[in-house]
C-alpha cells in the first residue's frame, strides 16, 4: 500500500551536512520501570529496503546463539541515556486539509497513529498560526493592534486541523502535542507584517499572552500542548512566507515572561528554547542559561550542520533536554532510497545518539504537487502523499515506523557499539516494558554483523540502504523489579514528585514540579517496598541517618536505605533510618529538593500515592 518520498532535507537552501554519530553519556528523562522480561532466546525482525521490496516487513526470527560473522554491535542496558517522548511530525494547514479531504481519511490516520495496526506516531509538532505549508497566512488575532487580544480565537483550525489532532490522540492515547508559532500577529512586529521583521519589545508581555491563550484554547479543545517552543527558526527570516527573526536574548525574554503565565493558567506546558538548525550552539546555551528553570531544553532541526551539534549542547548543560522537532524531506533521483538512507542514519540513528528525545519530520502529508504552498519549497515531501483517491506511504513513514512502532514513550536509550560512514549504524533502546529494541541502518553494501546481548549473539546480513528494527525480551540486565502500584506521587502544594531533568543517571536527587504527565512523573510503589521511577529507587544518599541527608536515585538493590513504608499522615518513612521523606525547607516552587528529616506529621511530609 506505499510508494515514493523524499531525500534529505534541504527546505530552505541550506546545505544538509553528513551527520557526525557521536555517541553521548548519562542522562535523559526517565522511562517507567521494566516488567519482567524472560531471557533473549531470539529476536523479531522488521525490514525495509531501498528498493521498496520490504516495506518494514516481518522477517523470519533470528536465534541467540545462532553464530554469525562481521562486526559486533554490542548493546548493553547497564549504560543508559535519555528517556524518549515520542516520534512523529506536523499537522500544518496544508497536511491537515490533504488529510481531511481524502475519501481514505481514516485509513491514513490508522496506518499513522494507530499502535497495532500502523506505525502509532506518539508526537505532533503543531505550528500557531500559518507556515509556508498553508493555504492561506494567518494568526489568531489579525487586524488592527490588539492588546487586550480580545479577538483571539482559534476558530480556524476547527475545520480541519483540531478533529485530527484529536482523532491521533484517540488512536494513540500516549500522544504528546508541541506547538510552535512561525510569527506572531503582525501588529506586534516591526514592519506590521507577517512575512520579515521581529518581535518588537514591548510587546512581549503581549506575545506571552497570545501563547498562553493559544495553550487554553487547545487544551479546552481537547488537545492540551506539551511543549512550546516560542518561535521557529529564530535566526532566519523567510522573504515569502511568515517568519519572525528573534535573538537568544529576546527568546530569554519571551521565556521568562511566558512560563509564569502559564502556570497561572494551570497548564503544565513546558518551553523549550531555540528550535532551530544544528549549526548554532551558542543561542540555545544562552536561552538555556538566561531562561534558567523556565526552560526545558531545547529544540533541533536539520537543515545546518550535523546531530553532533546537539551533544555539544547536552555535554555543555548536562540538565537540559534536547528536542530533534523538524526536518523534510525533498525529491531526489532515487527519492525512496536517498530519503531512507539519509534519514536513516541522520534523524532515527543520529538525533537519537546524540540526546534527541523526539525525532520529528515535517508535514504528515502533502499533495502529489508537493502542496499547498506559499512561497517556499516546491519539492518537499511529507510522511504520506495524496493524491484523489490515491495513497502513496513515502521513506519518512518508514523510518519513522522502525521508530515509532517498537520504540514506546518512556523508553530509554541504551549503549550499543557505533559504526561509522559504510557501516551498520544503529542505535538501541529499552522499553518500560523491559523489551530491547535495536534500529539499525546498512549505510554500505550488503554486508554481514552480529548483535550480542548478555553473552549471547546472532548473526544477521542486511542489503545496502536498508533498514531493520531487532526487538528480543530483556530485563535491562537487572532482575525484573516486583509488581507494585504505578501512578504519580503528589506532596506539598499539589506538586508532584518528579525525576530531575529525566536523568536516570545514580546520584540524580529528585525534586518537586508541576504535575504533568510525563513518564518522570510515574512511580511505582512495589512490593519489596521500594519506590521505583523510570527503572531507578529512591535512595537515602550514603545510607545516611542524620536530619538533612538528601533523596537520591540509584540503582536498586532493596538496600533498608531504599525500602519506604507508609505511615501517620500520609508520610513515606525510610526504613533504614526511620526518618520521613520530607520536602527541603518546605518548598513549593519547581525544583525543591527532597530529604530525611525527624517525622514531625508536617505538610511538608504527606505524600499521596497510588492506590
Amino acid at each position: 500500500m506505499f510508494s515514493t518520498s523524499g531525500v534529505p532535507a534541504r527546505r530552505r537552501s541550506r546545505l544538509v551536512v553528513v551527520a557526525i554519530i557521536a555517541a553521548a553519556a548519562a542522562g535523559g528523562v526517565l522511562a517507567a520501570p521494566a516488567q519482567p522480561a524472560s531471557a533473549a532466546t531470539s529476536a523479531n525482525v522488521w525490514l525495509t529496503t531501498a528498493d521498496r521490496a520490504n516495506l518494514l516487513r516481518q522477517q523470519g526470527s533470528v536465534s541467540f546463539g545462532s553464530g554469525g560473522s562481521g562486526p559486533v554491535i554490542t548493546v548493553n542496558p547497564n549504560a543508559t541515556y535519555q528517556s524518549m517522548v515520542g516520534f512523529g511530525a506536523s499537522f500544518t494547514d496544508a497536511a491537515a486539509w490533504n488529510v481531511s479531504q481524502s475519501p481514505r481519511r481514516d485509513e491514513i490516520m490508522n496506518a499513522l497513529f494507530n499502535p497495532a495496526s500502523g506505525v502509532g506516531l506518539s508526537f505532533l509538532r503543531q505550528p500557531i498560526g500559518a507556515t509556508d505549508f498553508s493555504r492561506s497566512f494567518y494568526t489568531y488575532d489579525d487586524g488592527a493592534a490588539d492588546p487586550g487580544l480580545t479577538r483571539f480565537s482559534v476558530a480556524h483550525d476547527n475545520a480541519y486541523i483540531l478533529p485530527l489532532v484529536k482523532q491521533a490522540k484517540a488512536l494513540n492515547p500516549k500522544l504528546s502535542i508541541m506547538a510552535t508559532p512561525w510569527s506572531a500577529p503582525a501588529w506586534m512586529k516591526s514592519g506590521n507584517n507577517l512575512v520579515g521583521g521581529s518581535l518588537n519589545d514591548s510587546q512581549v508581555g503581549t506575545y506571552a499572552d497570545y501563547l498562553t491563550k493559544f495553550t487554553q484554547a487547545y487544551q479546552a479543545a481537547g488537545a492540551p500542548i506539551d511543549y512550546l517552543s516560542v518561535q521557529n527558526e529564530p535566526n532566519f527570516s523567510p522573504p515569502a512566507y511568515p517568519g519572525m527573526k528573534m535573538t537568544s536574548g529576546q527568546q530569554v525574554n519571551v521565556i521568562n515572561n511566558l512560563a509564569p503565565k502559564l502556570r497561572s493558567a494551570g497548564q503544565n506546558t513546558k518551553i523549550l528554547g531555540y528550535d532551530h538548525n544544528w549549526d548554532d550552539t551558542t543561542f540555545p546555551q544562552q536561552v538555556n542559561s538566561g531562561a534558567g528553570a523556565n526552560v526545558a531544553g531545547s529544540a533541533w532541526h536539520c537543515y545546518g550542520g550535523n546531530p553532533s551539534g546537539q551533544s555539544t549542547v547536552h555535554n555543555a548543560q548536562p540538565g537540559k533536554d534536547i528536542f530533534f522537532t523538524e526536518c523534510s524531506g525533498t525529491e531526489s533521483g532515487n527519492t525512496f532510497a536517498d530519503s531512507l538512507r539519509w534519514q536513516g542514519i541522520n534523524l532515527a540513528v543520529g538525533a537519537t545518539r546524540n540526546w534527541a528525545r523526539t525525532v520529528t519530520t515535517w508535514n504528515l502529508a502533502l499533495d502529489n504537487n508537493h502542496g499547498p504552498v506559499i512561497g517556499s519549497c516546491g519539492n518537499c515531501t511529507g510522511v504520506v502523499t495524496t493524491n484523489g483517491s490515491g495513497v502513496t506511504y513515502n521513506a519518512e513513514y518508514y523510518v519513522l515506523g522502525h521508530l515509532g512502532k517498537f520504540v514506546q514513550p518512556g523508553a530509554v536509550r541504551i549503549d550499543s557499539t557505533g559504526y561509522g560512514e559504510g557501516g551498520i549504524q544503529n542505535v538501541a533502546f529499552r522499553n518500560p516494558d523491559g523489551t530491547i529494541v535495536l534500529v539499525a541502518v546498512n549505510s554500505g553494501g550488503t554486508q554481514n554483523f552480529q548483535v550480542s546481548f548478555g553473552g549471547q549473539s546472532f548473526g544477521y546480513q542486511l542489503p545496502g540502504g536498508s533498514m531493520a528494527t531487532f526487538t528480543w525480551p530483556g530485563s535491562g540486565g537487572t532482575t525484573p523489579p516486583p509488581a507494585g502500584r504505578t501512578g504519580p506521587i503528589t506532596g506539598l502544594g499539589g506538586q508532584c514528585l518528579d525525576v530531575t531533568g529525566g536523568s536516570i543517571a545514580n546520584g540524580n536527587q529528585p525534586q518537586l514540579w508541576t504535575c504533568a504527565s510525563g513518564p518522570n512523573q510515574q512511580w511505582t510503589l512495589a512490593s519489596d517496598g521500594t519506590v521505583r521511577g523510570l527503572g531507578k529507587c529512591l535512595d537515602v544518599t550514603g545510607s545516611g541517618t542524620t536530619d538533612g541527608t538528601a533523596v537520591q536515585l540509584w540503582d536498586c538493590f532493596g538496600g533498608g536505605n531504599q525500602r519506604w513504608t507508609a505511615g501517620a499522615n500520609g508520610a513515606l518513612v525510610n526504613a533504614g533510618s526511620g526518618k520521613c521523606l520530607d520536602v527541603t525547607g518546605g518548598g513549593t516552587a519547581n525544583g525543591t529538593k527532597l530529604q530525611i528529616w525527624t517525622c514531625t506529621g508536617g505538610a511538608n511530609q504527606r505524600w499521596t500515592v497510588p492506590a
